[in-house]
């Protein structure tokens, strides 16, 4: 590794209204953190800095790192009174360190009881059996909090800050979907579904493109009204897939896109038998991706999954309009719809980032994401060539820095850099013979004592898990603690 060293109500009662900047109204005072950060510099370099200190000021953003430690009094001298009477918050030297929070740039939320199930099924009969069918029962709201509350709060729990989501459908709940994510203080991106083709599930989907359109505008202004900064919660255009749109919904949709310049979410070349469907629905399209792009969907702001099945001129295209690709490891084995080669896509300079893709995907950890990105490579490197696989700082990357790229926040999340955002996650592991007894489930990773940090990173990202994140924290704020 290349190193340098009694349950109170979610919400009012209906005659209330609405919460407004509930999530942005939490206080947050200057805090000093203390301990070890890790956080890559690129694909290539982890950095990890030990007995550091970051300030952390009252608008959540990094004020300075200083990379050694230093008396309180040579905090003041050095950055300012200011600091006097900040709050600090130390990590164990020999068992913590500060890292970024995860991105996940593909999750569908409405799925998350699913997760799990697939039977022996694959993405097209798969979709017919579990999801659709879960999907549409989101029009009752109250199932729909039950279910988005738990979702959301899990994947704080597993340090995910930031999620790029696939709601339903219905407006109601997928307008209640911001409400929560906004509430527990999550970084989000909400998509509300686009689909107005679904033969096979006739039961769910829009009425027409027009109806599609009026119901993705609602929950844009329903954004825009509990959340005007939208720099927390925003808005995503989410047409599901192009087999699932009529050209009609796709012509609107590339134009609201260009309308409003909000990003882009969609599905690209994840199932061959979803590549055949594209090819009996529009025979005209050059390809998949030139499909999107005759549109106006494939754009700098354009947010591409799966991508398994494309060759050379459609990452030149992709290249070429500036598009992102979000890579789900773990869905694309468990659905067998293939492994994506990953090398390639970085290779033609196209930024990638990782999805769990639940449920698609089995875990709602991105840890798990991480590894499977890591094993998957492998296998295509045997198959393929040896330089294919993926190194252990590239795909640390992809979770944090390479998803921020995707989502044009690059320059606020995925690393300690001073103006950034704090968003991170602060992690424990188990030291043996000290930990027992405490109370506490350290969690399945041990530490005797010798490890350097390094080896506490590795061990942690191919063995830890939910327990191992002791406290997690979105632009400033806290927003999750064991």
């Amino acid at each position: 590794m290349n190193i340098r060293s009694g349950p109170r109500p979610l919400f009012p009662p209906p005659d209330l209204p609405a919460p407004r900047e509930i999530g942005m109204s939490w206080p947050i005072s200057q805090k000093i953190y203390a301990g070890t950060f890790i956080y890559c510099k690129d694909l290539k370099t982890v950095d990890i800095a030990n007995r550091a200190l970051i300030g952390v000021n009252a608008q959540g953003k990094i004020a300075f790192f200083h990379r050694s430690t230093i008396g309180h009094e040579d905090v003041i001298q050095t950055y300012g009174e200011e600091w006097r009477h900040a709050d600090y918050v130390a990590a164990s030297n020999v068992n913590q360190f500060f890292f970024p929070g995860f991105v996940d740039t593909h999750i569908h939320a409405p799925q998350y009881p699913n997760v799990g199930l697939f039977g022996k099924t694959t993405l097209l009969n798969w979709l017919v059996k579990y999801t659709f069918p879960l999907e549409s029962s989101f029009r009752d709201t109250i199932k729909a909090e039950k279910i988005y509350a738990k979702c959301v709060t899990r994947t704080l729990t597993n340090g995910t800050t930031t999620a790029a989501y696939y709601a339903t459908i219905h407006v109601p709940s997928t307008n209640l979907l911001a409400d929560i994510c906004l509430i527990k203080g999550q970084r989000a991106f909400i998509g509300r579904v686009c689909m107005d083709k679904n033969p096979d599930a006739v039961y769910y989907s829009d009425p027409s493109p027009l109806a599609a359109i009026g119901a993705t505008n609602e929950t844009i202004e329903h954004i825009k009204k509990i959340h005007p900064a939208m720099d927390l919660i925003c808005p995503i255009i989410t047409p599901r897939f192009a087999p699932g749109c009529t050209g009609e919904l796709l012509r609107r949709l590339g134009a609201l896109h260009k309308e409003t310049g909000l990003l882009c979410q969609t599905h690209l070349a994840e199932n061959l038998d979803e590549l055949a469907l594209v090819r009996h629905y529009f025979p005209t399209a050059k390809s998949y991706t030139e499909l999107y792009d005759s549109y106006g969907l494939l754009t700098s702001k354009t947010i591409l999954a799966h991508c398994i099945h494309i060759d050379t001129a459609d990452l030149a295209l992709i290249k070429a309009r500036g598009a992102g690709v979000s890579h789900c490891p773990t869905s694309n084995t468990a659905l067998s719809s293939g492994a994506a080669r990953i090398r390639l896509i970085l290779d033609a300079g196209v930024p990638v980032g990782l999805g769990t893709d639940v449920s698609g995907g089995y875990a709602i950890s991105m840890l798990e994401s991480i590894r499977q990105a890591i094993l998957v490579s492998s296998h295509v490197s045997m198959k393929h060539e040896a330089r294919e696989k993926l190194a252990f700082e590239e795909a640390l990357y992809m979770a944090t820095r390479g998803g921020a790229k995707l989502l044009g926040l690059e320059d606020r999340i995925g690393a300690f850099e001073v103006g950034m955002d704090w968003d991170a996650q602060l992690i424990g592991l188990d030291i043996v013979g000290i930990n027992v007894g405490r109370g506490l489930d350290h969690g399945p990773v041990d530490v005797f004592g010798w490890e350097t940090f390094e080896d506490m990173l590795a061990k942690w990202v191919f063995g830890g898990d939910d327990r191992n994140t002791r406290k997690v924290w979105v632009k400033g704020r806290l927003v999750h603690q064991r």
